[in-house]
């Protein structure tokens, strides 16, 4: 006997698949730029925000990359051995992670110039799509960010 399939159950009808298929896609294709700098996505998204203002906290950083502390220590501890940033603990807390730059990840940052064209390129939509996409992602994300935010205050 053949039961019906709901359509809510067909993966084509999913939201949560062409997100995760495309980002997939997307990150791949940093891959062969990143190689020849021996960096992994998230290590280049890591210095996107260390370039963009050194001396951040780990708390900062994982904010900012909406990554858990859990994910980034290991990566920053590599980065670190690897000579690209330094951290210490902060004077006034020593709880509070300090992140900063070293001259080589400094230096770093003109090797990499290129990468966000480069891979701008290999996406093909046009600009107004990519725009509109952009805001899209950005506003599924903050809605994300104030459901969890409402559900942490529901939880107190």
């Amino acid at each position: 006997m053949k039961t019906e399939y709901p359509e809510s159950m067909k993966l084509a009808n999913q939201l949560c698949f062409p997100l995760y298929a495309a980002a997939r896609n997307v990150t791949a294709l940093y891959t062969p730029l990143l190689k020849p700098l021996k960096l992994t996505y998230t290590q280049y998204i890591v210095f996107l925000v260390l370039w963009e203002k050194d001396g951040i906290t780990v708390s900062e950083l994982c904010t900012k990359l909406m990554l858990d502390n859990g994910t980034l220590s290991p990566l920053l501890k590599k980065m670190e051995q690897a000579g690209y940033i330094e951290r210490r603990r902060s004077r006034e807390d020593e709880r509070v992670v300090l992140i900063t730059l070293t001259e080589k990840g400094r230096a770093l940052q003109k090797d990499a110039e290129e990468i966000p064209a480069q891979a701008a390129n290999c996406i093909d939509l046009p600009v107004e799509k990519a725009q509109a996409l952009y805001s899209l992602l950005y506003e599924l994300l903050e809605n994300q960010k104030e459901k969890k935010e409402g559900n942490n205050e529901n939880s107190l």
